[in-house]
């Protein structure tokens, strides 16, 4: 079996950790992006990889233009990957890029992503520039009379693009941009361009030579010059036909797939809500829903306005359930609402009349807020083939504040390109399938897929600790902010048609197959214990990191000479064919320090690179006066050391612009340690308490069973017949819940702690082992990173004078993750000599205790080592 690209790719990151990609990507493209955008970790490896290929990878075919294909998720940024890749090839020398598309509203949609800044979904930086150059993106009808110190992109749907190149006209793209010049194509929802690779054996050689079709043309641009690079992107590229399988085997340079999205929280959990009502009431359902949902964020002082897409089957009924609703809604009566509320309804809609009744809502003053939020001038429909481009940009921007419809009405114009985040709820209003010996048919997998569009995580945090573009409450399902991380599709009561759709859902992976949700509780007798009514937990806090504390460029920088080659200008011709060996040039290096060109020539490198502005030297050297200093100073610039390289006349004498040159290489590699110095927080070295039974509670816990490389992960500890680890917790005081349903490692720790309990019991009187359930955070002291420690085991003697209390906390951490979570450890070590706790209590003595990872196999001694330090009281 042959292994693709991204198979290799993949390897290599194994072997190499997880910041192998990563660390390959060049700040500039980071710093040209909308701040905070393109760091999600897959992102980074996204762009990563792609530098890797390109600069590293032994494998990729020389002397031909490059085919790579993006495989990712819907909603997990393939445009802001695009713009990544387009701002790094620039800066390789590529000026000229092609983007075409199926679709001419993705085209639009993509302008705006491109070119309006006041857009929220505006992807660059205020300022594109990369050293000391400015850079303007525009949109060019062809590459003849572009400037080329300019990003030029022509944009053309797939369809558009053939006809353009084959049946000219005057100022269009005609096949004569591409001959002279290297092209980066582009192509999104790239599935589209494979017309002729599908047809694979069905056509003889002299047809497939004739045919002048879409992928077709494409080919002839790309094949035009061996530098070019086409860059495709889709979320459904069909790999599992031969023929396409084939096609991308070694040009597949990373499968990011809506399953793994899922799994790593960045969509929304998807609730399939079937009801047996009229399509009307099945859409109020969703109306109270998306209005209960409404109520939650405002709660939280989040202004995120739910949006409902109500879906038919066709542009007449869609036209007629558009009047019927907006006629509905302004007729709204008690009734209706009492209707819903006694027909049984979902544990979902329960909640929503559970929450109207203990905030007092009544149905009438309900009623008033629904026919003003959803009011007929608050409705979309998108139907038309040729929708205003307002209306076009109406259901692309629902995100925005200004933006106030709440609803939108379609058949399949939103199918592709469409990019929403506030979509919560789909009301299916019609009751048909397509299945065919028990396979989800067409229209069932396009609805699968609209489904996969509308989970698109919407982004928002209640404490800065929390992930801002992720689920949060997967561990708290019973959270009330849960529901503003799921997407309820409402159908008919139809049991085979949504286990259709399940099917569906579960094969592009944004739903898993089987999930389970287990409760977890305080045992009573803990809860009655002096020590859950009245004991503490001492956590620290995640600090805004202003850099106060740095009063010059790191050492490493000072210290180390900085390579600078110059260009000696040498030539030599030779005789083809000669073995007459040519002497090598003569070079010789010279260590200078910077300060030897003078300030004037260091300050005219500084003027040179933007990053050198000093507002924004002021940002990373809060205590830095001015740039005088800055160059002057042997804390900055005064003591930089660079070896010089060049012919022996060259180095003797350096000219002034030699010297500059050399001063601006020198700047922009540091400026380049500098700006991926993003420490933007740390961690306080001070613990504070907190009251345990504030912070230790009941939960519901949600696990996707047969997919964590972990069996044990969901299982209960208590079954026998579930788990291999098996242990009855309920005749454990010393574990306050009633069960675990860890990983192997945590419940092998579990086991460990059970061993060894006599000998902590000769020692301590009170033993309490606290699994973690998200519960509570403490932050590394470095970078402020948040930990969650699996357990904490608290030790407590109060028949010592003083009293003793350890609070330690414990990770047990499998084979796979000892190496890549080593920071954790560190800091778990640190805890006992640099944690501050204020000893506020006569008598009391408290100290926090950080252990190294347990781990069965490997950490097994280290970790006893370390038990037995904690028993004996050494090094205290």
């Amino acid at each position: 079996m042959k292994v693709t690209l991204n198979e290799t790719l993949d390897a290599a990151l194994k072997f190499g950790g997880p910041e192998f990609y990563k660390s390959r990507v060049p700040s500039y493209i980071y710093t040209n992006l909308r701040n905070g955008f393109g760091q999600r970790p897959y992102q980074q490896e996204a762009f990563g990889r792609f530098v890797f290929y390109m600069n590293e990878y032994h494998e990729r075919p020389k002397g031909v233009p490059t085919q790579l294909l993006y495989h990712m998720a819907t909603g997990s940024g393939k445009t802001l990957i695009m713009a990544g890749l387009i701002i790094h090839l620039y800066e390789k020398g590529y000026r000229n890029f092609l983007f075409f598309v199926n679709s001419s509203n993705i085209i639009d949609k993509t302008r705006d992503n491109f070119f309006n800044t006041r857009s929220s979904k505006y992807l660059f930086s205020d300022t594109i520039a990369i050293s000391d150059k400015l850079i303007r993106i525009k949109e060019v009808d062809n590459f003849q009379a572009a400037n080329q110190e300019d990003i030029n992109i022509v944009f053309s749907t797939i369809q558009g693009l053939h006809s353009r190149l084959n049946t000219p006209r005057e100022n269009s793209l005609t096949y004569d941009d591409f001959e002279d010049k290297k092209i980066v194509l582009i192509s999104d929802e790239a599935h589209h361009i494979n017309a002729e690779t599908k047809k694979g054996n069905n056509i003889g050689t002299e047809e497939k030579e004739e045919i002048i079709s879409w992928e077709g043309t494409v080919n002839r641009i790309f094949n035009a010059n061996n530098d070019n690079i086409l860059l495709e992107f889709t979320a459904t590229a069909d790999l599992s036909l031969p023929e396409i399988e084939a096609k991308y085997l070694d040009k597949l340079i990373y499968d990011y797939p809506l399953k793994q999205f899922r799994r790593d929280g960045y969509s929304k959990e998807v609730k399939v809500l079937q009801a047996d009502l009229s399509p009307f009431d099945r859409a109020l359902q969703g109306v109270l829903l998306s209005q209960y949902r409404r109520k939650v964020f405002e709660k939280y002082k989040k202004l995120i306005k739910p949006v409902i897409l109500f879906k038919s089957k066709t542009i007449k009924e869609s036209q007629s359930f558009f009047d019927e609703f907006a006629t509905g809604v302004k007729n709204l009566k008690v009734s209706d609402l009492q209707k819903i509320k006694n027909a049984k309804p979902d544990e979902a809609i329960e909640k929503v009349f559970q929450y109207l009744e203990s905030n007092n809502i009544s149905f009438e003053n309900l009623i008033t807020e629904l026919k003003e939020d959803f009011s007929e001038e608050k409705l979309i429909s998108v139907n038309s083939k040729d929708e205003s481009e307002q209306k076009q940009l109406a259901v692309n921007s629902l995100e925005d504040e200004e933006n106030e419809y709440r609803a939108v009405f379609a058949v399949d114009k939103l199918n592709e390109g469409w990019d929403v985040l506030n979509l919560f709820d789909i009301v299916r209003l019609y009751d048909t399938r397509d299945a065919s010996k028990g396979k989800p048919g067409k229209t069932t997998m396009a609805e699968a897929q609209l489904i996969g569009r509308g989970a698109r995580y919407c982004p928002f945090q209640i404490t800065d600790d929390q992930p801002f573009y992720g689920r949060k409450f997967d561990d708290d399902i019973s959270n009330e902010l849960r529901v503003c991380e799921e997407l309820f599709y409402h159908s008919a009561y139809n049991p085979r048609y949504i286990q259709e759709l399940n099917t569906a859902l579960e094969e592009i992976g944004i739903k898993a197959k089987q999930t389970i949700e287990r409760p977890i509780r305080l045992k009573n007798d803990f809860k009655e214990t002096k020590f859950f009514k009245a004991g503490f937990l001492f956590l620290n806090e995640q600090q805004k990191y202003n850099r106060e504390d740095i009063f010059s460029l790191k050492s490493t920088l000072i210290e180390q000479s900085h390579k600078v080659t110059l260009k000696t200008g040498y030539t030599k011709s030779s005789i083809a064919f000669s073995n007459t060996q040519t002497a090598a040039v003569e070079r010789q290096e010279r260590e200078f320090r910077l300060s030897d060109f003078g300030e004037q020539v260091i300050r005219k490198a500084i003027n040179k690179l933007e990053f050198y502005q000093f507002s924004n030297l002021k940002r990373i050297l809060p205590n830095l006066n001015s740039v005088s200093e800055f160059i002057t100073s042997n804390d900055y610039l005064g003591k930089i050391k660079l070896d010089v390289s060049g012919l022996p006349e060259q180095i003797k004498n350096l000219t002034s612009k030699e010297k500059l040159d050399a001063s601006v290489k020198v700047l922009e590699d540091i400026s380049t340690v500098l700006a991926s110095d993003k420490i933007e927080f740390k961690g306080s070295k001070e613990f504070k308490p907190y009251l345990i039974k504030d912070k230790i509670k009941d939960k519901v816990l949600n696990f996707t069973l047969n997919e964590s490389e972990d069996k044990e992960f969901g299982k209960s500890m208590n079954n026998p017949i579930e788990t291999r680890y098996h242990l009855d917790l309920g005749r454990k005081n010393w574990f306050v819940f009633d069960d675990c349903f860890g990983t192997s490692e945590e419940k092998l720790l579990i086991k460990y702690i059970d061993k060894v309990y006599e000998k902590l019991n000769e020692k301590f009187d009170e033993i309490y082992l606290v699994r973690n359930e998200r519960h509570f955070k403490i932050y590394n002291f470095d970078d402020g990173r948040a930990l969650e420690p699996d357990f904490v085991l608290f030790l407590s003697n109060s028949k010592e004078e003083p009293s003793v209390y350890y609070q330690v906390f414990i990770e047990p951490k499998g084979q796979h993750l000892l190496v890549q979570d080593k920071w954790k450890e560190d800091f778990l070590k640190k805890l006992k000599d640099e944690n501050r706790i204020e000893q506020l209590w006569k008598n009391r003595e408290y100290t926090i205790w950080g252990m190294p990872f347990y781990n069965e196999v490997q950490r097994i001694s280290e970790f006893s080592l370390e038990v037995e330090t904690l028993l004996n009281g050494l090094n205290l």
